[in-house]
């Protein structure tokens, strides 16, 4: 039994576990993988009643404590998105496993062949806020590609959390899996973040997913690597160029559909020919739909926009409106306020939405498509552990195959060095 009052022995206990299950997990095949995903997605069905009422625990909780809400939206679960869950699980089992695949090989004149191939990490610690799908999917992910990992969420989706990861252990237990390859953090005091940041000898790399004030805590304190999740100060920008009836539907999805998520849109641009005409018709359609409108001068929104209103996170029906020259100017704007997360541009124009494209360096970059697209799972990939948009290792969303190193694999023949 762990003695949850030390916290450091018990974060060091979890990690030696979890070492232990990655240099385990990380030989297992395929199949085996698979068959743990498909079974925890499997529980997680037959739990559902459960892991509701967890959530409900959670939800009254969140509620005393006066959280927003978008905050309150993120925290929580329905029988969608409790289905969402486990699709999200099957998709990740039946994808490709990335482990042992050959990245690159070639020969040398030396006689020697040599093969660069995928290979796990060792041990992700996750450390996330209130989304208990996250759960889940880092999960998920993690086994995909061969890691351990250790979970730590934040305590607004403590009970969530547990529920789900019951069902993750259930999993790895039916397919003959060490469970120590997913732990969570059964406590939800600070400290245990804290010693998380300083694992060096268990764990490989951190990923943060959260607010501002979770990643920046952890890039100014974690000794171990950082896949850095910052904010999701996502920016659309109707060029003059744009289709009317295409602008105004992708800025609405792009603000409206869940505005508690990093892809939703935080700024809209707008080309200084089309601010009265178009421009201002989105403005007032976003306002039709309840967002509050922090306009610049030049468009006539709920309130006046203030210079704090741009480079602002606000996952709330709330969006800051510019004015720009131009495509340049918008380029210029993102530079200075964005967060290099997702940036869309609205425009028929080929050369407008390539300057746009090759000018800004943010991890996506969209052209007539919602920013709400944002997400691993609408890329293919299944599920996601964040948006990384750092420029080391991982960029984007951060799925199995970004969650994997690399070895190389060489081959001679009694191959002696001259």
């Amino acid at each position: 039994m762990q003695n949850i009052d030390d916290i450091p022995a018990l974060v060091r206990a979890i990690g030696a576990r979890a070492s232990a299950a990655a240099r385990e997990l990380a030989t297992a095949s395929s199949e085996q993988k698979a068959r743990a995903l498909h079974a925890a997605a499997d529980r997680i069905l037959a739990d559902q009643d459960s892991i509701l009422a967890a959530n409900a625990r959670d939800m009254d909780a969140a509620r005393e404590k006066g959280l927003s809400g978008a905050m309150i939206d993120r925290l929580l679960l329905d029988e969608g998105r409790i289905a969402a869950m486990a699709e999200g699980l099957r998709a990740v089992a039946d994808q490709p496993d990335p482990i042992g695949q050959v990245i690159a090989e070639w020969d040398m004149e030396t006689g020697l062949h040599i093969q660069r191939v995928r290979t796990p990490l060792g041990v992700i610690g996750v450390i996330y806020e209130s989304r208990p799908n996250v759960t889940a999917d880092a999960g998920a992910l993690c086994v995909k590609a061969g890691n351990a990992v250790i979970l730590r969420g934040g305590s607004e989706s403590f009970h969530s959390s547990g529920a789900i990861h019951a069902c993750l252990a259930a999993g790895l237990e039916a397919a003959g899996l060490p469970g120590d390859a997913i732990q969570r953090v059964p406590v939800r005091d600070r400290e245990a973040v804290a010693e998380m940041l300083r694992l060096v000898e268990h764990i490989d790399v951190i990923v943060p997913r959260g607010g501002k004030g979770l990643v920046g805590l952890v890039q100014r304190e974690a000794r171990v690597p950082v896949f850095a999740h910052l904010e999701g100060i996502c920016h659309v920008y109707v060029d003059a160029s744009a289709d009317p009836e295409k602008a105004v539907e992708v800025v609405l999805n792009a603000k409206t559909r869940r505005t508690g998520i990093c892809g939703a849109a935080e700024c809209l641009l707008v080309h200084r020919d089309i601010a009265e005409g178009l421009g201002q018709r989105i403005v007032d359609r976003l306002m039709e739909a309840g967002v509050e409108v922090r306009a610049g001068a030049g468009l006539r929104g709920s309130v006046p926009a203030s210079e704090d209103d741009f480079g602002k996170e606000f996952l709330d029906m709330i969006i800051a409106a510019k004015v720009v020259d131009d495509v340049d100017g918008a380029i210029a704007h993102i530079r200075e306020y964005g967060s290099n997360h997702t940036e869309c541009v609205l425009a028929e124009d080929d050369a407008v939405a390539d300057r746009f494209m090759q000018r800004l360096d943010s991890a996506i970059l969209m052209r007539n498509a919602s920013t709400q697209f944002a997400d691993g799972g609408e890329f293919g990939m299944g599920a996601e552990i964040g948006i990384a948009t750092g420029k080391l290792h991982a960029r984007g969303p951060v799925g199995a195959e970004q969650l994997t190193s690399f070895k190389y694999l060489v081959r001679g023949d009694g191959t002696l060095r001259r």
